[in-house]
């Protein structure tokens, strides 16, 4: 990745820091082009999107905010019924509890480890190694904070709005398990990247569909691991699920474990990164655009 992308400018991003709120509340569509044009460097084509980043701005604020499947599926309550839906209910990761409180735990009920999680964003979560170090005078703290927190307002990923805020603690399944996050379009599974190392050293391997290396869409600078893997015994069925779970949808990312030839399922993300991903290779941007057709979707209000 050049280092002039990766680099942080201090005086732009303070500078950006001051004018984020009040744009906001001037104009969502004016923000997501002008953070668009801040992190990719590339101006937004809301008329006639052909890049796969500005496509999913497209699908981010026009579409998937009033589809409510989309708000099911994002959530991470929903997409469990979502999944049992689809009959695949054997590859959901067991949960201990979903609560609408802090306070509602008991905690003498849980083993010594699991994963807590909020129902309505991305990143709030909580992996419990060893229940009786635990400070949850500390953990109520976060996690009161981050139940009173609107994600879709933060981000503008609206459709997180309708999102019941909620606690899901879910068994432990291991430390940093490698992650499967099969992108699908229009019904069909084009790619994936394999995130490796998560907590410890974390890298993502790109690839095909077919597990070549597709080595142009390493983005935003993360790194490749230092070696490479083989394609797991279980690919195809992570392929056939991935595919049946987004096949109401124009764009979705899949995520999947595979621990021991035993598949689970992770989550289910719309706009991964907001949709502002830097490749390491452009060209990268316009070849996974090729896969996925908005088309239906575009109409003459932009």
């Amino acid at each position: 990745m050049n280092e002039k992308v990766t680099r942080k400018n201090h005086l732009k991003f303070f500078l950006a820091s001051l004018i984020r709120k009040p744009i906001k509340l001037i104009s969502k569509k004016l923000y997501i082009s002008l953070e668009y044009r801040y992190i990719t460097h590339h101006k937004l084509n809301w008329k006639n999107p052909t890049r796969y980043t500005e496509k999913i701005q497209y699908l981010r604020y026009y579409v998937y905010p009033n589809w409510p499947l989309v708000t099911k599926c994002a959530g991470r309550c929903g997409v469990r019924d979502y999944v049992k839906e689809n009959g695949l209910e054997d590859i959901l990761i067991p949960i201990y509890g979903i609560y609408d409180k802090f306070d509602d735990i008991d905690f003498d009920k849980l083993p010594n480890q699991f994963v807590m999680k909020c129902s309505h964003a991305c990143a709030f979560n909580e992996i419990v190694l060893d229940k009786k170090s635990l400070n949850l005078h500390d953990l109520r703290k976060k996690f009161n904070k981050w139940l009173k927190t609107n994600y879709a307002k933060k981000t503008l990923e609206l459709h997180y709005l309708k999102i019941k805020p909620q606690i899901i603690i879910e068994k432990y399944i291991g430390q940093s398990p490698l992650e499967y996050k099969i992108h699908v379009f229009n019904g069909k599974a084009k790619y994936l990247y394999l995130v490796s190392g998560r907590f410890k050293d974390i890298r993502y391997n790109n690839y095909y569909i077919d597990f070549t290396p597709f080595d142009e869409a390493q983005f935003n600078g993360w790194k490749k691991s230092d070696y490479p893997f083989e394609k797991p015994n279980e690919f195809d069925k992570m392929i056939k699920i991935s595919e049946q779970l987004a096949k109401p949808f124009p764009f979705v990312r899949v995520d999947l474990y595979d621990i021991e030839g035993k598949i689970y399922f992770s989550e289910m993300t719309f706009t991964p990164a907001k949709g502002t991903l830097i490749f390491d290779d452009d060209k990268a941007d316009f070849i996974i655009s090729k896969w996925l057709d908005i088309s239906k979707f575009i109409t003459n209000k932009n």
